[in-house]
């Protein structure tokens, strides 16, 4: 869906993914420092928005999602995961109940494919799955932001923000009302911060063989103590037996480069050079507005983490995300 803020002055607009909302709007890196200093906002409405409602809801969430979910407080975020049978990351739900529905913000296009899963396992129990992407917008509020929700709006809050399921017809009042929260900021910016902070992203940090453990994921979107769940003997056995095949880990890119190397830009090692063996891949990178050009990548498992990496023409130095 395309967002009214793409008319805004200064707005140009995202690809790939994120189409249909701002990269930025014309100036990444003060988007950014306001971002950091909790001011401001992103427009996110380009994201799906699942909402399940009925007196089932949280007991039957609890039986599909990797989190605790049967228990959960209104007004409590958390994260989840859907995977397949074989512990595959298939979808990652962002989730707050308000007390008589559960709400959801998923990745630009996922919901489709997540709806048609959950109804598929309704059997008998009283629950009603719905798509609410036309109807609401979600709006992020950085971390240290004052800014007053609108009275009557769903917040999920979180250590790195607030998200806002906003009315959709809302969404370009609210951004005129800019004495109230500051300027907003583009995808790229947000984008920036989630590196920075090492917090994965599905369709970019994951592929087709992607589980939980690799990314940091046990734990905030994984719960181990609980029941029953498709994947869950994978989650187990790797938790218990085994090692994730790899990791994900921080790079600080070499500055000097001009172009940042894109999503599934092979890792080698640099001591192998460029004809030497694939370790891994790019799968976010981003210029900071203090740290320079980062990035995100997975590695294998048995990467020496003070290995010098390359990324075609780009030297990288590594940080640990993910302890294996």
């Amino acid at each position: 869906m395309k967002s009214p803020l793409l008319s805004l002055p200064g707005a140009v607009p995202a690809e790939g993914v994120d189409e249909g909302v701002a990269a930025h709007y014309g100036d990444l890196f003060r988007e950014q420092r306001a971002l950091a200093d909790g001011t401001g906002f992103v427009d996110l409405s380009h994201r799906g928005v699942v909402t399940v409602s009925g007196e089932d809801r949280l007991s039957w969430l609890h039986l599909l999602l990797t989190q605790h979910v049967s228990d959960l407080p209104p007004g409590h975020a958390t994260e989840a995961l859907v995977l397949s049978a074989h512990g595959h990351i298939e979808h990652a739900l962002y989730l707050v109940d308000d007390g008589t529905t559960t709400w959801a913000h998923v990745e630009p296009g996922t919901q489709d494919a997540l709806i048609a899963y959950l109804e598929s396992m309704k059997f008998f129990y009283r629950v009603e799955v719905a798509d609410r992407t036309s109807e609401f917008a979600v709006v992020h509020l950085p971390a240290g932001s004052i800014a007053e929700v609108p009275e009557g709006v769903v917040v999920r809050e979180t250590s790195y923000g607030r998200d806002l399921f906003l009315p959709r017809s809302d969404l370009e009042s609210y951004a005129a009302d800019g004495e109230k929260h500051g300027p907003v900021a583009g995808m790229l910016a947000y984008e920036a911060l989630r590196v920075e902070h090492h917090r994965p992203r599905l369709g970019f940090e994951t592929d087709h063989r992607t589980i939980p453990h690799e990314l940091g994921w046990i734990g905030s979107a994984v719960h181990l103590q609980k029941g029953c769940y498709r994947g869950q003997e994978t989650v187990a056995r790797v938790q218990n037996l085994g090692k994730p095949p790899r990791r994900l880990v921080f790079l600080h890119l070499d500055g000097s480069e001009v172009h940042l190397p894109p999503h599934g830009t092979e890792l080698r090692l640099a001591e192998e050079g460029p004809d030497g063996r694939k370790i891994g891949f790019i799968t976010t990178s981003v210029r900071h507005h203090e740290l320079g050009p980062i990035a995100l990548a997975l590695v294998k498992r048995n990467v020496p983490l003070d290995a010098r990496l390359m990324a075609d023409a780009t030297a990288a130095s590594q940080e640990a995300v993910v302890e294996v």
